[in-house]
This record gives C-alpha cells, structure tokens and sequence, in this order.
C-alpha cells in the first residue's frame, strides 16, 4: 500500500526544515510527501528543491498563490495530486516521530479514519530543537522536554513509548474521535467520496466539517492519538477572526442537520 502524506506550509521555513527533518528519518519509506503551499515564497521553495534532492522518497510541492487563508483549497489539490492508496495528513508545524507512518500504516482499515493527536510544546522548547534532537528521538523524551522548557503533565502520556500501555489508552481516552488536521488518515477513495474539504471555509473546525461527512458516509473512526506521534511547534495566528468563525459555524451546523456526505464546494466544484 502506497502512503501519500499531505501537510499544509505558508511561510514558516524554520519550522518546515524541522517537519521535512521528521519525515527524513521514518523507519518507514515507502511513501510520498504533498507539500501543500498556501502561498509561501522563495525561502520555502528554495528549502523544498533542497530537500528534494536528498530525500528518500518523493516530494511533491503544490503551490497556490498567495490569496488569504485558503487552506481546504490547497488541500483539495493536494489529495487530487495524490498517487497513494491511502492519504495521512498532518501540518507543516508538527514534527513526526519515527514511527509516525508505520503507526498509520498498521492501524488502517478499510470503511474507517484514524484519529490521532499530538503533544504541543510551548516556543522556549520549539525553538532550540536541532536536527540531532529529531534524528535521536530526544525531542519526543519526557525528560528532554522537561530540561528544555516543557512542564510535566499528565499530558507526557502522550508520548508513551510502549505499544501495550499505547493501545490501554487508545481504548479508555475519553477523546473524541474526529479528524484531527494535524494527524489523521483515510483511504483517498473516501476523501474524493465526500468530495474533499469545503472550500468556504477559512480557519476554525474545517477538519471537524471535513470528518463529519466522512461519518455521514458511514466510515467510522478509529483512534490512535497514543500510537502515531507527532509534536506541535509553537506558532502565532493572525490569520484568525470571528467573521470566519461564524461562517464555518454556519456551515458545520448544515453538514450535521443535513447529514451530508459532498461538500457543495470542494473538488467536483474546482478542481
């Protein structure tokens, strides 16, 4: 089975070095990397052309112009230029852990979406990880953490490194389990059924919209937020605003009373 992992980028380098880092050194390869690009300039592609020539699978960056936040638009083009099987999306600010694409690998099923979470580090932390921290897995130690930044919680259960206590949790979490964008998975043919994310959206519960329809298609959802780990980099959010709150509501609210399966406005609409 062929992996197609997506995640979306919009100016934001320094933090892409360090994902594209994660994905470099997976002890599973055998997949391809859509760079989602919202609009980013000649830094990132200048980092990507770089990475493309020294890493060990594919990577493919699919650029849009700059026009807002128009993150479902980007995203709709990359699940479109996808040749994968099957489809694991994360953000261009979550550093995977070594076993970030053989955890999906192993828990997908057919008729099912994997859930999974991740563990956020406050911008101390964020900033002085180095490629050696991710290559030696440090960055995803509890007692690295603790030394660089992050206070302990019982949220460093998170990053449990044993299968068995992994499954323990996955089963007894009260989690909800939706479409996380910054960890979660499907089969491509499920993302085309509910035609991809609705493009009217802008920031705030666009993955939640995009896995209620693929509920209301009768896929269920499985969850792994203990088994496929990956770490969130510190970042602000200019782009945030209650206008767009208020339309995704709106549109959320439908998706749910109207059961929906296809979005109005995604891939069929523009692509």
């Amino acid at each position: 089975m062929k992996i197609s992992v997506i995640f979306t980028t919009y100016n934001s380098p320094a933090w892409l070095e360090k994902v594209l880092w994660g994905f470099n050194c997976q002890t599973d390869q055998n997949f391809e990397l859509l760079i989602a690009d919202d609009g980013s300039g000649e830094e990132t592609q200048q980092l990507i052309s770089r990475f493309q020539q020294e890493a060990r699978f594919e990577i493919h960056h699919i650029w849009q112009p700059d026009e807002g936040f128009q993150k479902c638009r980007i995203l709709n083009k990359a699940i479109v230029a996808a040749t994968g099987e099957y489809i694991v999306m994360t953000d261009g600010d979550c550093i995977p852990r070594n076993d970030f694409v053989a955890a999906h690998r192993q828990a997908a099923q057919p008729g099912c979406f994997l859930s999974g979470g991740y563990f956020k580090l406050p911008m101390e932390t964020s900033k002085v990880i180095t490629r050696h921290d991710i290559e030696t897995g440090n960055c995803f130690d509890t007692e690295w953490l603790a030394k660089h930044g992050v206070k302990p919680s019982i949220k460093f259960m998170k990053l449990t490194k044993q299968p068995t206590l992994a499954s323990l949790y996955n089963t007894v979490t009260m989690t909800k389990r939706s479409w996380n964008g910054h960890n979660a998975s499907c089969w491509k043919q499920d993302a085309l059924k509910v035609n991809g994310f609705d493009e009217r959206m802008k920031y705030g519960g666009l993955d939640c919209e995009f896995g209620g329809r693929l509920l209301n298609a009768g896929i269920k959802a499985k969850q792994i937020r203990y088994k496929a780990i990956c770490i969130h980099l510190d970042h602000s959010r200019g782009y945030v605003n209650e206008e767009d709150w208020k339309r995704n509501r709106i549109i959320r609210k439908t998706s749910i009373q109207e059961k929906l399966i296809e979005t109005p406005a995604g891939i069929k609409q523009s692509h």
